[in-house]
């Protein structure tokens, strides 16, 4: 807390960045390295882009762990700076956020899993090529439904911020009502994902785009101009 208070804007500014860094490698694996290799519905074209693109596939792998870093890293500094405003609320944040990130994290090993069909082991061969093909695909799908559930506690989180932020006083409003829009659409989609899965499929770049709209208006914001330093040093009681 010590060190924010000795430069707020700045620490606030490393926070974009990190945001920033977390939607351009979300979206990177989600478009340009899952979207590219699976296939839905077929499992056999899905496990040939796996053969031919197994590096491309690692190297998404090792994206979303980082990605899991900086969302850690994150989630402290946006509890130090939104401290002032409610403790107990930021902190109430901070739990859902460190929760979902650790669940979206371990749900990064089914990517892995997706991985041992394309091996030379001796065992495998007890496997037909379509068996081989039909688990990787379902090791793809079971990472699509953890990173749904960790979405659906990242819904708490990002109403919590956004009404801390509405609150704060050194962030405009707009910015903290922009920001629950993720976690409406966010939780629709997880829910939708368990009890109308061809609802979720169907809808569900429909539900992410205005989530994006939200978590990019705190980034922007982050990035550009940071927080009204003498408003926040107020509400931390350091005038």
């Amino acid at each position: 807390m010590a060190e924010v208070s000795s430069n707020p804007r700045l620490y606030a500014r490393i926070a974009g960045l990190l945001y920033l860094l977390v939607i351009v490698l979300g979206a990177m694996e989600e478009v340009a390295i899952r979207g590219r290799i699976f296939v839905a519905g077929d499992a056999a074209a899905t496990f040939a882009n796996m053969k031919a693109m197994e590096s491309l596939w690692r190297l998404g792998i090792a994206s979303e762990l980082f990605l899991g870093i900086c969302n850690i890293v994150l989630t402290l500094i946006l509890y130090a700076l939104l401290r002032p405003v409610s403790r107990d609320l930021a902190l109430l944040a901070t739990f859902f956020g460190l929760i979902a990130t650790a669940v979206e994290t371990a749900f990064t090993l089914p990517l892995f899993e997706a991985l041992f069909p394309l091996g030379k082991a001796a065992y495998l061969s007890a496997f037909t090529p379509d068996q081989l093909a039909a688990m990787t695909s379902m090791s793809i799908k079971a990472h699509g439904t953890g990173f749904g559930i960790a979405l659906l506690l990242f819904g708490p989180f990002f109403f919590i911020v956004g009404y801390l932020i509405f609150k704060s006083g050194f962030i405009p409003k707009a910015i903290g009502l922009l920001y629950m829009i993720p976690a409406v659409c966010y939780t629709t989609s997880s829910f939708a994902l368990i009890l109308a899965p061809a609802f979720a499929n169907r809808y569900y770049f429909v539900m992410a785009g205005p989530a994006v709209i939200g978590e990019g208006a705190l980034t922007l914001w982050l990035l550009v101009k940071g927080v009204n330093v003498e408003r926040w040093r107020e509400r931390a009681g350091l005038r």
